[in-house]
């Protein structure tokens, strides 16, 4: 009768100290890469007061922004996108960063439609995604969308093409979507 006496306290300091664990880590990991981003910036930049290196990268991007949109550096960069876009290895690093990137924050946001793909017959196996082309004809596939799969926990995912029979919208804010599946269905909608 005493081996359950001992074994609940250290239950309960095995729960205790999971729980500091889970409200612990997060914290720390976010603060960890954080500080590592500052210093690696600041590194770039060349100056040793902490965070200013971040600083002047964040306000050379808004400096940049700024100047896109007047009339004059708009052909300058033309030109300047122009030049990427001819390079052999170099179109293909600019061109697709490019895309990622106007697909998540640009003007032509891409991540928009959220649905879910059935891969069974019975539509009892989905996988959730976003389409990013609504017709393939011109691909030869017509009938034929297709479909982004982001990864769980990555900066990856994977693209399919599938009939458009297969797809179901969903009427959830994309946003909401996208950090489901990135979070491996941990973060919900609400929270």
């Amino acid at each position: 009768m005493t081996a359950p006496r001992q074994s609940a306290p250290m239950r309960r300091l095995a729960g205790w100290f999971l729980r500091g664990l889970v409200i612990t880590a997060p914290a720390v990991v976010t603060l960890w890469v954080t500080f590592a981003t500052i210093r690696w910036v600041d590194g770039l930049v060349g100056i040793r007061i902490p965070g200013a290196g971040l600083l002047i990268t964040l306000l050379a991007i808004t400096a940049v922004g700024a100047l896109a949109s007047s009339y004059l550096a708009r052909g300058a960069l033309a030109w300047l996108e122009d030049l990427l876009e001819r390079v052999p290895f170099v179109r293909l690093l600019y061109t697709s960063s490019k895309d990622l990137l106007n697909a998540f924050v640009g003007e032509e946001r891409r991540f928009t439609q959220a649905v879910r793909v059935s891969l069974s017959d019975d539509g009892a196996v989905g996988v959730i995604g976003f389409v990013t082309a609504d017709d393939l004809a011109d691909l030869g596939m017509a009938g034929q969308v297709a479909v982004y799969l982001p990864q769980s926990y990555n900066f990856a995912g994977n693209l399919i093409v599938v009939p458009r029979s297969r797809i179901t919208p969903l009427s959830v804010d994309s946003t909401e979507v996208m950090a489901f599946v990135v979070s491996g269905g941990v973060s919900r909608a609400g929270k």
